[in-house]
């Protein structure tokens, strides 16, 4: 093996690299579930970021790592919607990968790691340097990789225009004998191929659906008082960030067309793509006279108080009180809420996105479908599902066992060995 692997061949120590490994965000989420499926595997996980809430004594913290810090970002403003990139920007991506790349050969020496697992970041482009920083080090040191890709740039319309072609051929996926890739849906498995000449394997995105959620416990049973929930009212909820492709009018259209009452709740903020569309929503619920509540200020990562001394829930203690889920995107690389709807047995209307249309719908889901649009069809269907308490019951279990087959964490296991004894067949031996 090469520099910086040989004393490692016996070790199973595994290194997760992303912008940020903190949070609800889908990247952050299917990195927990990878790390327990290599943990029972026998691996011990390490982390490098420049967002980390996992283990202190297990992470590698840099701020350069995340997309935020201010020379990364800099560099981002004026690589895309250009087409000409100054001398200067090029060598800013150049000192900030040589500074990421010492810290990551430190990162694999320190902790002894064998096998990295980029997550993201040779897919988004949302920091050049660190693509490039690992791109090298694979290459130089031939560590064996499972690159985790969620979204390819390609599929983003405002990554399109840019003036780093170059730095996006070469590392957005690099195409070296050490990787293996894994992409989560066969619509960007039909896309890498035709590009890149490159094949990969296709792990969905999974929940533990062996172990299904615990009953509501005494901290969460006031979650409807704490939203202003009526007793005679519904719970509609929207669980995704308030961002346009998630086509929250869908959802504000048909909880008018219920004529219920019902409060439509979504859980999380605008996040970084500002604040436009969630005013967009706001106005668009008034001019429905839909009641919609955004509660991202008591919804966090884990229970708490805020500075007001109100509770914090997680998203887990509110999808029990659930009476409907919405998920009218219009575009998702997979559907972490899909998943997260079936596990907590919700009903659920999702637009027919094409991801949703080409991969998940074919396993035979019983849910309520629009295809871009709210129908009366679909307006009458959901009404029968909350009116109709064996038929919901009979949906939702339907759904749950469909889903242990196709999504589950045993699933993912199987997949990961046979990735993981091709990479690491040394290993997997002893």
């Amino acid at each position: 093996m090469s520099r910086g692997v040989s004393d490692n061949n016996f070790t199973k120590h595994v290194g997760f690299i992303s912008t940020r490994l903190a949070g609800t965000d889908g990247v952050s989420l299917e990195t927990e579930k990878w790390a327990k499926v290599f943990e029972k595997e026998g691996f011990t996980c390490f982390y490098f970021a420049g967002e980390l809430d996992t283990p202190p004594e297990r992470s590698y913290l840099l701020d350069e790592a995340h997309f935020s810090h201010p020379d990364i970002r800099d560099i981002y403003e004026n690589c895309f919607g250009v087409l000409v990139r100054g001398r200067y920007i090029s060598q800013k991506i150049h000192q900030a990968k040589e500074l990421i790349k010492d810290h990551l050969y430190k990162f694999i020496e320190k902790f002894k790691i064998n096998l990295i697992i980029p997550e993201n970041v040779l897919t988004i482009p949302l920091n050049i340097p660190l693509g490039i920083a690992i791109t090298e080090i694979i290459s130089e040191i031939g560590i064996p990789t499972i690159a985790h890709h969620h979204d390819f740039f390609w599929e983003r319309q405002h990554f399109l225009r840019n003036a780093v072609w170059d730095y996006l051929n070469m590392a957005f996926p690099p195409h070296l004998p050490q990787i293996q890739n894994v992409i989560i849906n066969s619509s960007a498995d039909n896309q890498l191929s035709l590009r890149t000449g490159m094949s990969a394997t296709i792990i969905p995105n999974v929940m533990d659906f062996k172990n299904p959620p615990p009953p509501v416990d005494d901290y969460a049973s006031d979650v409807r008082e704490a939203l202003g929930i009526k007793d005679d009212e519904l719970l509609i909820l929207q669980p995704t960030r308030v961002v346009k492709r998630k086509g929250i009018e869908h959802a504000i259209e048909l909880v008018h067309r219920l004529g219920l009452k019902a409060r439509l709740v979504i859980s999380h903020a605008s996040g970084d793509e500002g604040y436009s569309y969630e005013n967009r929503v706001k106005e668009y619920s008034r001019i429905m006279n839909v009641d919609t509540t955004f509660v991202s200020d008591i919804i966090g990562e884990r229970r708490g108080r805020t500075k007001t001394g109100k509770k914090v829930y997680t998203l887990n203690d509110i999808y029990p009180h659930a009476d409907l889920v919405t998920y009218p995107s219009n575009f998702e690389g997979f559907g972490n809420a899909f998943l997260e709807a079936i596990y907590f047995q919700k009903p659920i209307v999702t637009n027919n996105y094409s991801i949703y249309s080409v991969d998940i719908k074919p396993k035979g889901f019983s849910v309520i479908e629009i295809d871009g649009y709210v129908t009366e069809e679909a307006v009458a269907q959901t009404k029968q599902v909350l009116q109709d308490k064996q038929l919901r019951k009979k949906m939702v279990a339907h759904n749950y066992e469909i889903a242990t087959r196709y999504y589950s964490y045993e699933i993912l296991q199987k997949k990961l060995k046979s990735l993981i004894a091709d990479c690491l067949p040394e290993i997997m031996r002893h």
